[in-house]
């Protein structure tokens, strides 16, 4: 008989936003185990696949602080500018456009463009670096919560001894079914496709968001590869009909179709890569909360990818949780205590629904062809790029920054790091 393994948490799901949190805890002291029904190596894929993440400053310095940065195997492409216009390239209303620089804000960059595939390198080199930290995959989990803490039986027949359990097994959280959490959800009918394409002229690290009349189009700076010196990674919204035909598309004909949509300052452009594709919709918990169990990232929420931000929202889950943990356990105080839950749900709930709400009312702003709501969302994006305070305040919310930003995501760094 295997001997129960006794951590302060466990971790269920190894994603991006689990294993950093995953990281995170360790770095700071905590006994953590991690679990995950999927082998972690596998994730490393060894061909270039097109999938990129937009991670905010205030991301990078969380990743930096889980000592995950800095072991991306390439130097992630940062994001300089950012050019936001509303309509088709070529119209005349498209041309009252609003530019952010990174400059305006300070000297760090808006963000960074990491290929999905770098980052779970990354993980995956850090997670058996670090003292106290147990990785189980591939395994599932069935758990048991109770007032006196959890206990979680793997199908290997370990089983792990916790005081709080986290669920970051993604929207479809099991944890949060079994929990009877209701999750309010909003179908948006559209399409998500994914990919990259390489380009004729250099990006010069300027990201551009299109708004289009079925959704966003957005074109997002990344590091060349060998054989295309200049490419973008893309995310494109589009009516579930539309999608599935461009999807089925060759390449040549695939590529004039996102060229009609980002334009020609690129030049010509070419797919590269694979193309990925997914339902959009948003997902709200009731909670974040339950006895023994706190929900992070999309377990928790799960937002249009309009403003690029779902993975930096988790991110934000991670920070708050781990901040809180690591305190309570340095304290000698029980990490998965109702008082420490409560601050945690207080703390990311509320962002959460603002994220979701943002987001929402954009998509239905920009997607409206309504004549006079094009026209006033026309002249509000002139008018916010003539105004310096407003510009600012909208560019530190890309970075990830709020009226209370710091810890973690300010730059706090962590025992264990290196």
């Amino acid at each position: 008989m295997t001997k129960p393994i006794d951590v302060e948490t466990c971790i269920i799901g190894a994603g991006p936003v689990g294993a950093t949190l995953a990281a995170a805890l360790a770095a700071g002291g905590v006994r953590t185990a991690v679990v995950d029904a999927a082998p972690l190596p596998p994730m490393e894929l060894p061909a270039f696949d097109g999938r990129a993440y937009a991670i905010a400053l205030t991301s990078k310095r969380l990743l930096a602080a889980a000592g995950v940065w800095d072991r991306l195997p390439e130097e992630p492409c940062p994001i300089l500018a950012i050019r936001v216009a509303d309509g088709r390239p070529g119209e005349r209303a498209s041309r009252l456009s609003l530019h952010f620089d990174h400059a305006e804000v300070g000297e760090d960059p808006f963000g960074w463009m990491v290929e999905a595939r770098a980052l779970r390198v990354a993980l995956n080199a850090r997670l058996p670096a670090l003292p106290g930290l147990s990785v189980f995959a591939p395994a599932q989990a069935t758990v048991e919560r109770s007032a006196l803490g959890a206990i979680i039986r793997l199908s290997s027949g370990q089983e792990i001894h916790a005081r709080l359990v986290v669920g970051a097994e993604g929207r479809n959280s099991p944890l949060r079914r079994e929990a009877g959490i209701p999750a309010t959800r909003l179908d948006y009918h559209c399409m998500g496709i994914v990919g990259a394409v390489a380009h004729e002229k250099p990006h010069h690290n300027v990201a551009l968001e299109q708004f289009l009349p079925h959704g966003p189009f957005a074109q997002l700076p990344m590091q060349g590869i060998p054989g295309h010196p200049n490419v973008s990674a893309i995310v494109w919204t589009e009516r579930t009909a539309i999608a599935k035909a461009a999807l089925a598309m060759d390449d040549p004909a695939y590529g004039r179709q996102i060229a009609a949509r980002m334009g020609d300052h690129l030049g010509a452009v070419t797919p590269i890569g694979r193309r990925w594709s997914y339902p959009l919709s948003a997902m709200h918990a009731e909670r974040y909360v339950a006895e023994r169990l706190a929900l992070v990232g999309d377990a928790a929420h799960g937002i249009h990818p309009i403003a690029g931000q779902g993975l930096n929202l988790g991110f934000r889950d991670v920070a708050a949780l781990a901040e809180l943990v690591i305190e309570a356990v340095n304290a000698g105080e029980d990490p998965g205590a109702a008082a420490l839950l409560a601050r945690y749900q207080a703390a990311r709930r509320p962002d959460g629904l603002l994220m979701l709400g943002a987001t929402h009312a954009l998509e239905r702003l920009f997607t409206s062809r309504l004549p006079p709501v094009r026209l006033a969302r026309r002249l509000g994006i002139a008018a916010v790029d003539r105004m310096p305070r407003l510009k600012r305040f909208f560019a530190q919310r890309a970075m990830g920054f709020g009226s209370t930003t710091g810890g973690l995501l300010g730059g706090q760094t962590l025992a264990g790091a290196d």
